[in-house]
């Protein structure tokens, strides 16, 4: 398609050259209003965005397909093309088209991609758009940046955790080297060469974008080589994305092996963290959990609920800050209203820095570091405080950022318009030059107005009037009804079919002095806004340390304020396997309920007694059950207080939580493969202090296959794995692993019979369940009483051990014959004679009612 050489415009040459070096985005050419796409760009763009396809002359007889979009609506088509998985280069105009000779030199001044976002309307404010690189081997590397905080991260991981750790990023984008296969992942992938990943590029690229002499001041050692080559490579393609630099990048944080607890998907899934099990329906952890008020405080909020610490000294640290939150209410509230209007202190700082900042930008930026003092004020105001040293950290880093607030202030109009020249941005009085501009463009209109009445009287025409225009500039038009009126002075610039337009000696000097004051007020605002910008650049460091700080305390005042509403205890931290939760609740589904409905319960493993056989029918509240205690657990680690009345956890290292069944039909993955591939995944993955959650293995296959896949998996878990295990079930088979078992125990969630129906108690009671109460819970579904009644007849004859098919059992006696001969002196007639109702609990008769129908049904 494309010509050669020598018969391509200078301008399609252009083009061509800068499209070799950017091949793999989809270039916006930048002519003058329009950004234009050529050839196989110009195609795809007219598909995905509904664009009209047209052609340009590329010499001679060449036509080539064009396409284009305004520079003003530029966004939104960026945005739909990004939000498609393509890539876009932005090449602009450097050069101002009135003085260039030739072509007007372009460069690209940025690729816009999933993972290299800045645009606020484009985030998600409570949500990090990383975008990560992979360094495989063992251990993997693994390097994150979000360009809109500037958070830069190096992680080491194991092979077999690397899913949970991208979960934990969930990138948008994901960087590898060109052999090494990528990860099955949402995100786009962008295969980079081998030799960006070598350890000593990446660590000479550190220490040359940081200025530093080793990589030892960064914490970085021999042991993180891994995590070093793959921050090189994610570095040069950041680089390569943004050629005009990254000033907002911060300098890398290290994440240690073992530091947080790696969770996976079926677990994260399973316990709803961060997203509900049907998308777009329900409720999370977080969602109950994130009352914080400033954007970075909801990011850290979901990094802390993803990442639980297994250090006992760094969730002892968040602890003692809640603890001292939770303490003082009226301080805590303090505390939120000061930090509530606090913006988005992290990306507003990085965009100002790099020049992408609009004027309110800048003045969301001042308005927050305004609120500063407020918040060292209700900080200093805690009571106890110095129990707290996260929270004394904190106060001794503050900075108040005075220099800049104050020259925001001095410079910034109250409310500045969205973007430079929509209204004015800096505020009157803050700079000379400016003012003089201004001064002569807003003088125009009163000058006009003057001199048109002034000609007006000096010459008799009343319908004179002095006008502008881009070509001519100013002039005094006069009809030709009047032309023999016009004075000798006055030189005539532009006729017209009923006009003349005339200059005056007086008109042209003011317009050489007018002319382009507008131009010249907005080059000012443009020249002020780039200083504030160099300022923000100089602080912002300070700025980010800042908004770390900000979002710290917004966590920890949030975790506060849901511990004190939802009465939540603080954990005690032990060393050895112990579970002790006293009346435990589930977070989530307490708030669902209408309060005091929800039943609480107690829950214990520890060394003697670490695997809990759960049984209990269908609704009674197992899978409840599971859900709480790993949520208790996750939220003791990552340093919240527990909804419970005590709370004695032993650190763990990995909660497993296999809950509910799904399919991979995309796989060609069956329920029942998708069960066992997880159960796999857990008794390969699970150690002696990981906690392990199961709900129902087995169901999906034939009953004797079943149970015995879960009595297998439970002596493998209590005898080979020794962790903490809850495994519910309806496989009531399973009860008697307890007798072989040493520290297994069983335990059911009670219900009681009432006639046909029965009540679900939510009660953990010690013991196995005699059955599964199926059939009732059929009932409850609203299955027609014929399909109820012969289910129950198909059970008795399967538990007498019949062949069912062809048998039916006898009838049952006609209740009130059999009352004519219950014989008088029956034990239960003395029984229900020596009664008192008035002196039994609820539960007390459904209790005796249900023995007495145990003993009438013996034989």
């Amino acid at each position: 398609m494309t010509p050669p050489r020598g018969t391509e415009t200078p301008l399609m040459q252009q083009y061509r050259e800068i499209k070799a070096q950017h091949a793999d985005a989809i270039l916006f050419f930048r002519m003058g209003d329009f950004y234009e796409m050529f050839f196989d760009d110009a195609e795809l763009a007219a598909r995905e965005l509904g664009l009209t396809l047209t052609s340009r002359n590329n010499g001679g007889a060449a036509n080539v397909p064009l396409a284009g979009v305004p520079v003003k609506a530029r966004d939104d088509y960026l945005r739909r093309l990004v939000e498609r998985g393509h890539r876009v280069a932005i090449c602009e105009q450097i050069e101002d088209p009135k003085v260039a000779k030739g072509v007007v030199r372009r460069a690209v001044v940025e690729t816009v991609t999933p993972g290299a976002i800045l645009a606020e309307e484009w985030l998600d404010g409570v949500q990090n758009n990383f975008l990560v690189a992979i360094h495989a081997g063992t251990p993997v590397g693994v390097a994150a940046i979000d360009l809109s905080t500037g958070e830069f991260i190096l992680e080491s991981a194991d092979p077999d955790d690397l899913e949970a750790v991208l979960a934990r990023y969930a990138p948008r984008e994901l960087v590898v080297a060109e052999s090494h296969p990528p990860p099955d992942a949402a995100a786009m992938v962008t295969p980079r060469p081998d030799g960006d990943f070598a350890p000593a590029a990446g660590a000479a690229t550190l220490t040359d974008h940081f200025a530093l002499a080793t990589l030892d001041g960064l914490g970085i050692g021999d042991d993180d080589r891994a995590a070093v080559g793959a921050a090189g490579a994610l570095l040069r393609y950041v680089g390569d994305l943004q050629p005009a630099g990254l000033p907002q990048l911060a300098r890398p944080r290290v994440v240690r092996p073992g530091a947080a607890m790696p969770i996976d998907e079926m677990t994260r899934r399973n316990l709803e963290l961060v997203e509900p099990l049907q998308p777009g329906a329900g409720t999370t952890l977080l969602d109950i959990l994130d009352r914080t008020v400033t954007p970075m405080g909801g990011r850290l909020m979901r990094q802390w609920v993803l990442a639980p610490l297994r250090d006992r000294a760094g969730i002892t640290t968040r602890y003692d800050a809640v603890d001292v939150v939770v303490e003082d209410a009226r301080g805590r509230e303090r505390l939120r209203e000061a930090l509530d209007g606090v913006r988005d202190v992290q990306r507003l700082a990085g965009r100002t820095a790099v020049g992408r900042g609009t004027p309110r930008d800048f003045a969301g930026l001042r308005d927050s570091l305004a609120r500063l003092p407020d918040v060292l004020s209700a900080l200093d105001g805690l009571g106890a405080r110095e129990a707290s040293t996260l929270l004394e950290t904190v106060a001794e880093g503050y900075d108040l950022h005075q220099p800049l607030v104050d020259r925001l202030h001095a410079t910034l109009v109250d409310r500045p318009p969205v973007a430079l020249g929509q209204a004015d941005a800096v505020r009157p009085g803050a700079d000379a030059a400016l003012d003089e501009a201004r001064a002569l463009r807003d003088g125009g209109k009163r000058f006009i107005a003057e001199l048109q009445g002034r000609e007006r009287e000096r010459t008799g025409i009343p319908s004179l009037k002095v006008g502008f225009n881009r070509v001519f500039g100013y002039y005094i038009e006069v009809t030709k009804t009047h032309r023999d009126a016009v004075p000798e002075d006055y030189e005539r610039r532009q006729t017209l079919t009923n006009a003349e337009r005339y200059v005056t000696p007086e008109l042209k000097d003011y317009e050489s002095r007018v002319l382009g004051a507008e131009e010249r007020a907005l080059a000012r605002e443009r020249e002020i806004f780039d200083e504030l910008a160099h300022d923000v650049r100089e602080r912002l460091p300070a700025l980010q340390h800042t908004a770390e700080r900000l979002a710290t305390l917004d966590v920890v005042a949030s975790l506060a304020d849901v511990a004190a509403r939802l009465h939540c205890v603080r954990p005690t931290l032990v060393d050895d396997r112990t579970l002790h939760l006293t009346q435990c609740r589930h977070p989530v589904v307490e708030q669902m309920l209408p309060p005091g409905r929800f039943v609480p319960n107690d829950i214990r493993l520890d060394a003697a007694e670490r695997v809990m056989l759960l049984t209990g029918p269908n609704m009674a509240g197992k899978s409840t059950i599971l859900r709480q205690t790993g949520l208790a657990v996750l939220l003791a680690q990552m340093g919240a207080f527990v909804p419970a009345t005590a709370a004695t956890v032993g650190i763990v290292d990995r909660v497993f939580t296999r809950v509910g069944a799904s399919d991979n039909l995309g796989r060609g993955q069956s329920t029942f493969l998708v069960e066992m591939a997880e159960t796999s995944a857990i008794l390969h993955g699970a150690t002696d202090r990981s906690l392990v959650l199961l709900d129902e293995i087995g169901r999906g296959t034939a009953t004797y296959d079943g149970v015995a896949i879960a009595w297998a998996t439970t002596e493998h878990l209590h005898d080979q794995t020794g962790c903490k295990t809850i495994f519910a079930t309806h496989y009531h088979e399973l009860t008697q692993l307890t007798e072989e078992l040493q520290h297994a125990r069983n335990y059911n969630v009670a219900v009681r019979e009432v006639g046909d129906d029965i009540v679900f108690l939510h009660r953990l009671e010690p013991g196995g369940a005699d059955r599964s109460y199926g059939i009732h819970v059929a009932q409850l579904a609203g299955a027609p009483a014929s399909v109820v009644a012969r289910a129950r007849e198909i059970l008795a004859l399967l538990e007498s051990g019949h062949h069912v098919a062809g048998e039916r059992l006898p009838p049952p006696p006609d209740p009130q014959q059999l009352a004519l001969f219950t014989p008088q002196d029956h034990p239960i007639m003395d029984d229900l004679r020596n009664l008192d109702p008035n002196r039994m609990s609820p539960i007390e008769a459904l209790q005796w009612l249900l023995e007495v129908k145990r003993r009438l049904e013996r034989p």
